[in-house]
């Protein structure tokens, strides 16, 4: 209590100094109406920017949420834009099933971000913030919003790794958008934006800058998701079909906000397959 009465006293008279400056101040903006004006003006200006500001922080804290949301919807609108196609196809055959089976595709989107990746490796891996306690397992297909990423390989608690398209051991069975034929998906361990899929027919028709998408022909991924462009045709080595360059949609290298796609149909055929295995193991004991 002494220190503090005593630093008072010592600075008494710059204390006094700024309740007059304060007074002073006052009495001018209130009692004065151009500098009443002024200082209004120049109060809306700061609060303005304050405001501004306020906003533009809160905006970047919210951009988590908001790209886990525009995945899941990239997502699904590129499902329902597949679905379209096929109906409207059914269509202009005479059969009127343009709303029926819209949302019949019954996937779930699990949105996860990417905690660790890599692309300057033969046999790259993602690992992804969810594991079994938010319902993912091995073998659920992984996506992002401007396409596909992989597939889930190890799972954990918490955590699961995934191969990516950018992995040597990948190999995911793939379409020509509108055409329906299909080939597989393989990387050759160079440029991290660009795909190989093998074993398209000789009689296929396409051409250089065809959508490549998901085939369905899996029990991992439904069909039409984005994949990539086609880039360049080639000759396969022994001549029999073509092997096609792609551009991929993805860029792996900013990879941050992906969805583990769980497709509870292709679960039930995945179920009804291995059913089919254990019965003809029965049979053949």
């Amino acid at each position: 209590m002494h220190n503090l009465l005593g630093f008072l006293i010592k600075y008494c008279h710059w204390f006094l100094f700024a309740i007059l400056e304060l007074l002073c101040f006052i009495l001018l903006f209130r009692f004065n109406s151009y500098q009443g004006s002024v200082w209004f003006t120049s109060a809306n200006v700061v609060a303005g920017k304050v405001y501004e500001w306020d906003s533009k922080v809160i905006s970047y804290l919210n951009l988590t949420t908001l790209n886990e949301q525009l995945t899941r919807r990239n997502i699904m609108l590129e499902q329902r834009a597949k679905i379209l196609s096929e109906q409207i196809n059914e269509l202009n055959g005479g059969r009127d099933t343009l709303v029926a089976g819209l949302d019949s595709a019954a996937i779930k989107l699990i949105p996860a971000k990417v905690v660790g990746n890599s692309v300057d490796r033969r046999d790259n891996f993602i690992t992804i913030d969810k594991g079994r306690a938010d319902g993912i397992r091995e073998n659920m297909g992984v996506a992002c919003g401007m396409g596909l990423v992989g597939i889930v390989y190890l799972v954990s608690e918490h955590y699961s790794v995934v191969i990516p398209v950018l992995n040597s051991h990948s190999n995911i069975s793939v379409a020509i958008r509108n055409r329906n034929y299909f080939g597989y998906l393989r990387w050759d361990g160079k440029a991290s934006n660009e795909a190989y899929v093998d074993d398209i027919p000789r009689h296929a028709k396409f051409k250089k800058g065809d959508s490549v998408v998901t085939s369905g022909y899996s029990f991992v991924f439904p069909p039409g998701i984005a994949v990539g462009k086609i880039t360049n045709i080639y000759d396969s080595a022994d001549g029999m079909s073509y092997m096609l360059k792609i551009k991929l949609y993805t860029d792996f290298a900013r990879l941050r906000d992906v969805c583990v796609i769980e497709d509870y149909e292709m679960s039930e055929k995945m179920q009804l397959l291995q059913s089919a295995k254990d019965s003809v193991k029965v049979m053949g004991k």
